[in-house]
């Protein structure tokens, strides 16, 4: 077998606790390190995980490490990620990939210079889930698919995360937060998309954490709370996406996809596992459809699995940077278009990833 990808991961935080829950299950990663500007808590986690911590710095020229994990916050993503290609390292990323093409241009362009990889969250649409969906979609089990809807609300983070302030800083917001799950979803199944038209809002509700050592402490609000578009999709599929951190309660479906013999209701998108249903016309009653690809029982990182299975046998990796990229000039795009009240052309394009089949594993295909 093969030596397994090295990994380093930068940036320790709630995140990354999905990750470590997970790399351990796939055999061609080893963690070799953590860092983070919290060296208290990056000890910890070291500690935890019986890795050694390491600066930044220290862990980005280590010869020892193949590829970094970059779990930072947003605004740091590009930065350390071009630190990481310049010292030889392969990256994948958490979403989104940077707060704007211009920045996330240059990592794919650094990467593609230095014949490295680039890949990034989310990795959920590889699960059992979204892949089930994509195949119903593909075997015209509710015929030609005209149109499709996403959705996905809350009254925001800040109930819950101890230090949420940076999901109300630019590169966060319901957008480029949970946004990157349902496009990239939404991408999986219709292909790119050509042009957006967009919505957003801010409401004036304020807001303070709600929870640990920072509760009650106000959060200043920079992005926009409540977004809703259209994408037209290459494809000629069009589609409708809402996000908002100022909805307290909602009963809508988080993605269903329509077509002319039927409604496929897609598995949450930031989950892997969850079930897909499907309505038809000829079985005119909600039913959970059989699992017929994705990766079984996949968690956080299943994509840097894939990336590094694809390394090593010369294929294109699944949650790819320039995936990843035209999601994020299709977030830019929306928050263009419904700022300035017109309709914005995307310039980048991208492919379908390869389907998963039914069986395989990230670390093997």
């Amino acid at each position: 077998m093969p030596n397994p990808m090295r990994i380093g991961v930068i940036g320790v935080g709630k995140i990354a606790e999905q990750y470590f829950a997970e790399l351990p299950k796939l055999s061609n990663l080893v963690l070799v390190a953590v860092a983070d500007l919290n060296a208290a808590r990056a000890g910890e986690v070291a500690r935890e995980q019986g890795v050694e911590q390491l600066s930044v710095d220290a862990l980005l020229t280590d010869d020892r490490i193949d590829a970094v994990l970059n779990l930072t916050i947003p605004a740091a993503h590009v930065e350390v990620g071009l630190r990481a290609i310049a010292a030889g390292k392969h990256v994948f990323a958490e979403k989104p990939l940077g707060l704007g093409i211009k920045e996330a241009a240059q990592l794919l362009q650094a990467a593609d210079a230095a014949g490295l990889r680039v890949g990034s969250a989310p990795d959920t649409v590889l699960g059992t889930g979204v892949q089930t969906a994509r195949n119903l979609l593909d075997d015209g089990k509710i015929g030609t698919p005209v149109g499709a809807a996403a959705q996905w609300t809350s009254p925001g983070h800040e109930s819950w995360h101890p230090s949420p302030q940076f999901y109300y800083q630019p590169g966060g917001g319901p957008l480029f937060d949970m946004g990157p799950y349902y496009l990239t979803t939404l991408v999986t199944m219709f292909g790119p998309v050509i042009s957006v038209a967009g919505s957003v809002s801010t409401s004036d509700r304020s807001r303070s954490v709600g929870t640990g050592p920072l509760q009650g402490t106000p959060l200043d609000v920079s992005i926009d709370t409540h977004v809703s578009a259209i994408l037209f999709h290459e494809s000629g599929v069009s589609s409708t996406i809402t996000v908002s951190f100022d909805v307290w309660q909602s009963r809508a479906p988080k993605i269903e996809i329509y077509g002319t013999a039927g409604t496929i209701s897609v598995a949450d998108p930031n989950r892997f596992s969850d079930p897909t249903e499907v309505w038809t016309a000829e079985a005119p009653e909600w039913t959970v459809a059989p699992v017929s690809g994705g990766y079984a029982d996949a968690g956080r990182g299943v994509g840097l699995a894939d990336m590094a299975r694809a390394i090593e046998t010369g294929r294109p990796h699944r949650a790819s940077g320039q995936l990843a990229f035209h999601v994020l000039e299709i977030m830019e795009a929306v928050l263009v278009a419904g700022r300035e009240r017109r309709v914005v052309e995307l310039t980048s394009t991208t492919e379908r990833p390869e389907s998963v089949p039914a069986g395989s594993s990230p670390d093997r295909w």
